[in-house]
């Protein structure tokens, strides 16, 4: 194998070192720039991206809050207009009520007077009844015929 012989290594080595060193000044000069400015490309990218992503996560906490805040007033809103209207039956209730409270009261009035009525019309006519009927158990018992005045006397005096 020549490239183990002894007399020719000082030369392998020298040419070793000079492509090694042609190799390193194409590859330092046009690659690593490329490499280089890759690295930096993504890294902007990358950058870019994770602002990005900062953004919206702050746009979507705020637009969190706003629901927040929106849900919250019109809960509050559904809650007032809920107390009004239980407020406005309540009082719509409150006044039929007493409307039929009053009503009542007027027909109850009204019924007692008709009673009290009655009841005065039937005690006065109680006398006549009794006398009358007196007078017909008198005729059918004695066979006498007794006058509706006298039947009346004796009623009022067995009354009295």
């Amino acid at each position: 194998m020549p490239q183990l012989d002894i007399s020719t290594f000082a030369s392998q080595i020298i040419w070793l070192a000079l492509v090694f060193g042609v190799l390193y000044f194409v590859v330092a000069r046009s690659s690593l720039p490329k490499v280089a400015q890759v690295i930096e490309s993504r890294e902007a990218h990358i950058t870019a991206e994770l602002a990005a992503a900062e953004a919206a996560r702050e746009a979507a906490a705020a637009a969190e809050a706003t629901r927040d805040e929106a849900l919250a007033k019109a809960r509050a809103e559904a809650q007032q207009v809920l107390s009004a209207a239980k407020d406005a039956i309540s009082a719509e209730t409150s006044a039929k009520l007493a409307a039929l409270d009053v009503e009542l009261t007027t027909r109850l009035s009204a019924a007692e007077t008709r009673i009290q009525e009655a009841r005065t019309q039937s005690l006065a006519q109680i006398d006549a009844v009794a006398a009358e009927a007196a007078a017909s158990i008198v005729e059918k018992l004695t066979g006498v015929a007794v006058g509706t005045e006298e039947a009346a006397n004796a009623v009022a005096s067995v009354k009295a």
